[in-house]
């Protein structure tokens, strides 16, 4: 049996054992003030989802520090908090369009189809900078990112609670604050505003790396892996397979 063969009957199996999660995004009542402080009233009507686990799925070891996520919607945008435990919080990358995740850095993949093509990922790490990029399909099948894909009008904040890139004190975390508008998808597919009921695909990740100090300032431990902490588990280390994706079903409320 050739290569290609038993990585998709693995495929499939992973496939099979795996049940997408799923969230109520409801719809915000109040306005949000994007600042990274998740103190906005609209945000107590938002549940938090499940906290992130293991990319590859809850058989593996828990993940060091919490992750989780609210979402809401209105007329305008799609609004995600995320609140990142880390007792160390640290950035380096400072370029948009930069390869956020050799930091530790947050993601966010949106598939509104569902049909597993033409989707969007985000990253953006603790210094506020992001990577916005476009695959009309996953890299396994021949996909490439288009990183010319740019999303006007985002809005993006990001508190920490502690200090940023200094090992003398131990931090508590940071939040993240994002709104995509509706209309930022246009250039790429025929996405518009959902109406209520409808869902999309979507997942959250978090790429986590060992860290010890040295002279001073935070450094990436040699030979060490990075972590890969996800809401809906892929059961591979890969977050390019939209079909495990969670879902949002957006309500009326």
């Amino acid at each position: 049996m050739c290569r290609l063969t038993i990585a998709l009957f693995a495929l499939a199996g992973i496939l099979h054992c795996q049940t997408p999660k799923r969230y109520v995004c409801n719809r915000a009542t109040t306005p949000i003030h994007i600042d990274g402080h998740l103190d906005d009233a609209a945000w107590r009507s938002a549940p938090w989802t499940d906290n992130f686990v293991d990319i590859q799925g809850a058989a593996h070891p828990q993940p060091r520090f919490r992750t989780r996520v609210k979402m809401l919607w209105d007329d305008q945008y799609l609004y995600i908090a995320a609140e990142l435990e880390e007792p160390h919080v640290w950035a380096t990358l400072t370029e948009h369009d930069s390869v956020i995740f050799r930091d530790n850095d947050f993601e966010v993949f949106l598939n509104p189809s569902g049909d597993t093509r033409n989707y969007f990922e985000f990253e953006m790490n603790a210094l506020n900078t992001g990577w916005d990029l476009f695959l009309n399909k996953p890299y396994r099948e021949g996909g490439k990112a288009d990183n010319s894909w740019e999303i006007p009008g985002l809005l993006t904040a990001v508190q920490v609670d502690g200090t940023l890139n200094d090992p003398r004190d131990r931090d508590r975390g940071w939040t993240v604050e994002i709104a995509f508008p509706w209309s930022a998808f246009a250039s790429r597919a025929a996405v518009k505003r959902p109406a209520a009921g409808d869902e999309w695909r979507i997942n959250f990740s978090r790429v986590e790396w060992q860290t010890s100090i040295v002279d001073g300032k935070y450094a990436k431990v040699t030979g060490q892996p990075e972590d890969n902490w996800v809401w809906s588990p892929q059961g591979l280390i890969d977050m390019h397979l939209p079909q495990l994706w969670g879902y949002v079903q957006f309500a009326a409320r």
